[in-house]
Order: C-alpha cells, then sequence, then structure tokens
C-alpha cells in the first residue's frame, strides 16, 4: 500500500496534478483534520493539544459560519523575539463538502510563497500535500481538540 502511495506521489510531482488530485488532497485534509478536531463546527477560540515527548500544538478558530470555519494551525516555539510559528498554516474548511483548502502556509522548509504564480495547480497541490502530511503526522502523535470528551471517535484519516 505504502510503496503504491509513494509512486502515485512521485507521479503527480512528475507528470503534474489534475484539479481532480487537488480536491482528493482537500478531502483527505478534511477527514485527516475531523481526526484532530471531531467537534471542529463547536469549538470557539484558542485550543491547546499536548502530548508527551512531543510539540504542543496550537489550533486558533478566526472565523465561523454555518458551512465554513477559517483557522489557524500551528506549533509555538520560544525564541529571543518571543517565540516562532512553524509550521504556521492558515485553512478553511468547508463543512458541506468536506473539503479544507490551504489559503496560506509559513514554514521554514518549503518556498511557498509562489502560491499563485503560474502554474498555480501545482502549487496549491504541493501546499496541500504538506499539510496533509503535517496532519497525519499530528493525528499519529495523538493531537486531539475537543470540548466533548464523551463524544470521542476513531480517526478518519489514514496515519499509516
Amino acid at each position: 500500500m505504502q510503496a503504491q502511495y509513494s509512486e502515485r506521489i512521485h507521479n503527480l510531482l512528475v507528470n503534474g496534478p489534475s484539479v481532480g488530485d487537488l480536491l482528493e488532497l482537500c478531502e483527505e485534509n478534511y477527514r485527516c483534520l475531523h481526526s484532530l478536531a471531531p467537534q471542529l463546527k463547536r469549538l470557539q477560540g484558542k485550543h491547546c493539544s499536548s502530548r508527551p515527548d512531543h510539540q504542543d500544538l496550537h489550533l486558533t478558530i478566526l472565523e465561523q459560519t454555518p458551512y465554513t470555519t477559517l483557522l489557524r494551525l500551528t506549533y509555538e516555539f520560544p525564541n529571543d523575539d518571543g517565540g516562532l510559528s512553524d509550521p504556521d498554516v492558515l485553512l478553511r474548511v468547508y463543512h458541506d463538502a468536506r473539503q479544507v483548502e490551504v489559503e496560506d502556509l509559513r514554514q521554514q522548509n518549503l518556498p511557498t510563497r509562489r502560491l499563485y504564480e503560474a502554474p498555480g495547480l501545482m502549487n496549491k497541490w504541493r501546499l496541500n500535500l504538506f499539510v496533509s502530511k503535517w496532519l497525519a503526522f499530528c493525528v499519529r502523535q495523538g493531537h486531539l481538540f475537543v470540548d466533548d470528551v464523551a463524544a470521542l471517535r476513531q480517526p478518519a484519516c489514514d496515519i499509516s
């Protein structure tokens, strides 16, 4: 399974993704985010998920509407200037379509400032792929954002 997935990712990087590939990735990001925050539609304000021997994960709800949520997800590292957020991602969640779109991504290792340069589809796909891998990593670490522990379910994204 993992070899097929890696081969598919390699082919997409070489040949370029289609709009359908991007939509599929946005659906996977929704499943992983839903595993991290299964009660996302109910959350408000700032939340922190702490796991032993792992960096705290911070989630901030910036906007909640009946069909969408705008949120920021990040690690916060202390430094001489007060703090560094990395990666720091702004996500738009479409609850009715069950998709997550990366609106902005700031981090140290992947050049992301070219989001809307041609070819835009490839750049958006790369950003969403980065976020997909990071969300799955956070799920594997056991991060969770909830306001009602009694209503928890199993992770919905493929974290293998």
